[in-house]
């Protein structure tokens, strides 16, 4: 009887001790590919703030720095490696792990829907089989990328231009006649100042951020494509969390992710910022911006459809609106 009873209480002593060590706090080492106070990684910061003050004894984020600390495009293999638990990134920057990344780019239905289709989910999928990534949201959601010149496009042709690109948006540019170079963010300012570009691709925020202002003289409307910024987690160290530390991250990202529509005002005023600094804003006609638009689609599913002819069908149909 006795020794019955020391097994029972060992056993609910190993159990204890069990249920102890899987409910211990645990920090993720994360790392961001914007630099600190920017406009994409001002929503990071609310993000790990509100993790670190809200998930005391369950989870806690430690940000080892930004794109000083590790190179934008290395992000994609540190998180699938495990060298950082987590990353503040975009798809644009390991389409050559996840090609069907770039389908967050091509989305013109919002996050909130993508979470009620499959389309996130299939995603996400995606994200775990090719490159132990968990996707888990966006931090950005319905802002365009537009195109910023230091020389004016004359008729609405950017045949001979070179312009900054990344990898979503590159078969685009070429479709324009214009050359697309890859180059870091925070390279761009020096590219434009020795004419190494003649322009880039970026969102309709952020500019002043990185100076980029004092080298720009034209914004091109319209916009186009959806800005996606994300959060990526590796698998592995996803799976160590137990139930609710996971339940705890996915609420504190949709928390973030109810904050899109913030961006979209600060969008506006940023164009009248622009606008303020000196630089012009080209307009197309609407048959000139339908095809403009058109042709951008076009391009970027084409490339899905070629590099992931598996998954582009479905992507397709849960990301795109038409």
């Amino acid at each position: 009887m006795k020794t019955q009873l020391k097994k029972i209480g060992l056993g609910a002593l190993l159990g204890l001790m069990a249920l102890s060590a899987h409910s211990a706090e645990v920090t993720l080492k994360a790392v961001s590919v914007f630099a600190k106070d920017t406009f994409f990684d001002k929503n990071f910061q609310k993000f790990v703030a509100n993790v670190n003050q809200q998930g005391k004894g369950l989870v806690q984020i430690r940000v080892i720095g930004g794109p000083e600390s590790m190179p934008p495009f290395e992000v994609g293999n540190a998180v699938r490696a495990g060298v950082v638990d987590l990353s503040l990134s975009t798809g644009v920057f390991h389409a050559n792990l996840v090609p069907e990344a770039l389908a967050m780019t091509l989305a013109d239905v919002p996050m909130a829907t993508l979470r009620t289709n499959g389309g996130y989910a299939l995603l996400d999928k995606i994200h775990r089989e090719k490159a132990n990534m968990v996707w888990l949201g966006r931090t950005s959601d319905g802002l365009k990328y537009h195109v910023y010149t230091n020389k004016k496009p004359e008729n609405n042709s950017f045949a001979g231009m070179k312009l900054r690109s990344v990898p979503v948006y590159r078969s685009f540019f070429q479709s324009l006649g214009a050359t697309p170079l890859q180059v870091p963010p925070g390279e761009v300012y020096t590219a434009l100042e020795r004419g190494v570009v003649d322009g880039y691709g970026w969102p309709s925020v952020g500019i002043f951020d990185l100076g980029w202002q004092e080298k720009t003289k034209y914004r091109v409307e319209p916009g186009f494509f959806n800005v996606e910024v994300s959060l990526f987690m590796n698998q592995t160290a996803w799976k160590k969390l137990d139930d609710k530390q996971r339940a705890f991250l996915e609420g504190q990202v949709k928390a973030i992710e109810a904050l899109h529509a913030d961006e979209l005002v600060l969008a506006e005023k940023e164009k009248k910022q622009q606008a303020d600094a000196g630089i012009q804003t080209i307009s197309m006609s609407p048959q000139e911006s339908a095809a403009f638009l058109a042709k951008a689609n076009e391009s970027g599913w084409k490339a899905i459809d070629e590099a992931s002819p598996k998954y582009a069908p479905e992507l397709r149909k849960l990301f795109a609106s038409k």
